[in-house]
């Protein structure tokens, strides 16, 4: 199916469109022909929403690279599916957003290139079905999220922000590259398909826990999960349509993909059961904690975004469990409706609610110049449609009804309330303490949804100099209202969502036909315990708000000096000092000592290579014998190398590396190739003069006392010693006829005589024509710096 590949290729197709034909166009704002790619795309994806419910999955395949098994493979099927419509919905509203929230006197072409760049991306990551090809598109992402996070490049805290997640994300990208090459050691595929249907022999390999760390190091780094999370509140530097589509609906969600198509893997594995659930839970706590402590609102949301990631992560941990062969149908079936199904539920309501945050965030500091909580106050006089989306993006993310964080939530209750049924993996040790820091995350998540809403729109109005309180442009609102009206149908029609985009999702997850455990979405559960747990949220987090000036000294107890943050700085200028005194140990300046620490490490590491695989075996008993001349010849050469050291003069020590040259062209005669010799010949006596004519400028010859080097003299003796070796054994070591058998039938091949001719002139022609267009190029250089001198000097004269 060429839908999805079009859907991956259009993006990109797009921005070499923008840059070749309109880098210069100015007429309008380019964001109005730049909507049209994800609105089509959007179009593209969610016409195959009947097809993906009735069961049905699309690949296709494009062969790339088939020598080495890498194909552009892609693959849709319910779990993609909800990705690619975040990835596309949301990315229309951003650039519609965008449109009205930069100015056009911004470098509006580069920030629309970004844009489609990272979404291209970011659909090549979800819709592929090939490892290399999701690495690829996974770095990819990464780039481009660094050239997004740095738009405003002029802002020290954009360069900071977008290099800190580049290093975080980039190096968890390297981490996941190898534990998928780990996979295909062991499957001996690339294909993700054919890994999962592979899972019982993944999971009895001995790389197993390797595999594992490697590629939740990358999901973990992506998604900003403790304690990698730090680069998240540095990547708010960039725009806001930046932050509401990559920090909340997209790209932290890529490590979350990946945990969730890997899930039928690893799932029912111990180490996969605690390192996502722990990291995701502790990660939803910390984060939830951290989040009061923001005064900037975009900060807030930030950690606020963290915290709802390890939400779902959480709950994917949890469902792992499913797929562990002591789990029996009826247990199955709460972790089937209460699990999986909640952690993809809650997906699309956080890209939602915090997506319309993010905008809303963003028209206040729009409209008013600020997002410091301490400076807002009293909005909602002045700006009541952005309150009340305001409000219902906030009271959803802190699981309120009639908002569809409510459902989400409870559904994560029951969830970790269910864990105390299980008796593997020793999870009755935590069946009592997960749910309560569960609980206690929740209470700080409602706290910070409070402070978004009562500290910016109630209270005294206080002026800016700048502000201009007054609601935005319709068209600026128009995308938030569109999110928050998804909340709230979400909330009142949650199984129209359910039966065609999260069960076909979990199905994918699962691959079982049977959807009956999934039940249906219901909105009132009676008085149970997870709403009793909602109602306690409720009242601790009010009471904590009302005294938050006085909860706020908690974070007393915390040293600035332990933070991730200085942790990650101070590393970083370690870094920086260990470089550099390593770099001004070895870089003295003398060409001498480089020599050396080159020498030194090829005999190091090709010489002992060499030894411990006992390469080094040769014998002469097929050799030719070495006639007196030879002996003679190669003797006056070596007395000439060792009198350059001892020369007097520059001439001699000229003469004497000239006679080393042409020495060796008599060796070309006695073996019988006169055109290298004349070639030889020729290049000698041309170095010789060029050397000649470079000394004569030079200063006189200093004569100082020599001393002698034995460093130097061992390196040498040894270097030459282990090239002699290697040739020998080389020589001795031929493992195939040598390929000098197939020039003796150049007459025949190519229609000469002479094989050196015809080896330079037709079977190394293509190289040859290389070796000249070098030249050419290095004469022009010549050319070029010589012309540009006398233009040079002749100005100055001029002057």
């Amino acid at each position: 199916m060429l839908t999805i590949n079009i859907a991956i290729i259009l993006p990109f197709l797009a921005a070499m469109f923008i840059i070749i034909f309109l880098r210069n166009f100015r007429q309008f704002h380019i964001g109005w022909l730049v909507l049209l790619i994800p609105g089509l795309l959007f179009f593209l994806i969610f016409q195959h929403i009947p097809a993906i419910a009735n069961g049905q999955t699309f690949t296709n395949q494009f062969n790339w690279i088939p020598s080495y098994n890498i194909n552009f493979l892609t693959y849709l099927d319910g779990l993609n599916m909800i990705f690619g419509l975040l990835i596309t919905g949301i990315g229309t509203l951003v650039v519609l957003y965008s449109i009205y929230y930069l100015s056009t006197d911004q470098s509006l072409i580069s920030f629309y290139i970004y844009l489609l760049l990272f979404m291209g991306s970011m659909l090549g990551v979800v819709f592929s079905d090939h490892l290399m090809m999701l690495y690829v598109f996974w770095e990819l992402t990464s780039i481009s999220s660094f050239l997004l996070i740095a738009y405003w490049y002029q802002r020290k805290g954009s360069r900071y922000g977008a290099r800190k997640a580049l290093m975080i994300t980039v190096l968890g990208g390297f981490a996941m590259l190898a534990g998928f090459l780990m996979l295909y050691v062991v499957t001996g595929t690339f294909s993700i398909r054919e890994i999962i249907d592979s899972s019982a022999m993944i999971k009895s390999h001995p790389l197993l826990l390797p595999i594992i760390s490697l590629i939740l190091l990358g999901a973990f780094t992506k998604s900003a999960q403790f304690p990698f999370h730090t680069w998240l509140p540095d990547a708010m530097e960039a725009p806001t349509p930046i932050s509401a589509y990559l920090h909340s609906a997209t790209m932290v969600k890529a490590g979350i993909y990946i945990i969730a198509r890997f899930t039928p893997v690893f799932g029912g594995v111990e180490f996969w059961f605690w390192a996502v659930t722990s990291v995701g839970l502790f990660t939803l706590f910390w984060a939830s904690l951290t989040a009061i402590r923001q005064t900037d609102l975009k900060a807030l949301l930030a950690y606020s975004t963290v915290s709802q990631l390890g939400f779902i992560i959480t709950l994917f941990g949890i469902g792992s469990l499913s797929f562990h062969p002591n789990i029996h149908v009826d247990t199955n079936t709460i972790l089937y409706t209460q699990a999986i199904f909640a952690a993809l539920f809650h997906l699309v309501n956080h890209s939602t609610f915090k997506g319309a945050l993010f905008m809303i965030v963003g028209i206040i500091d729009y409209q008013i110049g600020t997002r410091d909580l301490r400076r807002l106050g009293g909005l909602i006089a002045f700006m009541p449609i952005t309150f009340t989306i305001a409000l219902i993006g906030s009271f959803s993310m802190a699981g309120l009804p009639p908002f569809n964080g409510f459902l989400s939530k409870e559904m994560f209750f029951t969830a970790m309330l269910s864990l105390k049924e299980f008796n593997i993996f020793s999870v009755e040790s935590v069946a009592t303490l997960f749910p309560v820091i569960a609980w206690i995350a929740s209470i700080f998540t409602f706290v910070y949804s409070m402070m978004i809403v009562f500290q910016t729109f109630f209270g005294t109005y206080k002026e800016h100099p700048t502000a201009n309180p007054k609601e935005p442009p319709f068209g600026m609102l128009l995308p938030p209202i569109t999110l928050g009206l998804l909340v709230i149908l979400i909330f009142f029609f949650p199984n129209m969502l359910s039966d065609y985009i999260l069960k076909p999702a979990v199905y994918s997850v699962f691959a079982t036909a049977n959807l009956e455990p999934f039940g249906t979405i219901t909105l009132w559960h009676g008085f149970s315990k997870e709403l009793m747990m909602t109602i306690g949220v409720v009242l601790a987090g009010v009471t904590i708000f009302l005294l938050r000036s006085y909860f706020k000294k908690i974070y007393i107890l915390f040293p600035q000096m332990l933070s991730f943050d200085t942790i990650y700085n101070r590393s970083l200028e370690f870094g920086d000092w260990f470089a550099k005194e390593i770099t001004n140990r070895y870089m003295t300046g003398y060409l001498r000592h480089y020599m050396a620490y080159i020498f030194l490490v090829f005999m190091v590491l090709l010489g002992g290579s060499l030894y411990f695989l006992d390469a080094f075996s040769f014998t002469t008993q097929n050799d030719q014998s070495v006639g007196p001349f030879s002996w003679i010849l190669a003797g006056t050469i070596a007395i000439a190398g060792m009198s350059i050291i001892f020369a007097q003069s520059r001439l001699t020590a000229i003469v004497f590396n000239g006679y080393i040259g042409f020495a060796i062209a008599m060796f070309f005669v006695i073996f019988k190739a006169p055109d290298l010799a004349l070639t030889q010949l020729v290049v000698e006596t041309v170095t010789t003069a060029l050397f000649l004519l470079c000394y004569y400028f030079l200063p006189e010859w200093e004569k100082v006392p020599r001393r002698i080097n034995w460093v130097n003299i061992i390196i040498s003796i040894s270097v030459g010693t282990i090239f002699t070796l290697i040739a020998l054994s080389v020589n001795s070591g031929r493992l195939f006829d040598s390929i000098s058998t197939f020039y003796e039938h150049a007459d025949e091949l190519a229609g000469g005589n002479n094989i050196v001719n015809t080896i330079l002139g037709d079977f190394r022609a293509f190289d040859t024509m290389l070796e000249v267009i070098v030249l050419f190029i290095a004469g022009i250089g010549v050319y070029t710096m010589i012309k540009f001198k006398q233009t040079k000097g002749a100005s100055k004269i001029e002057d």
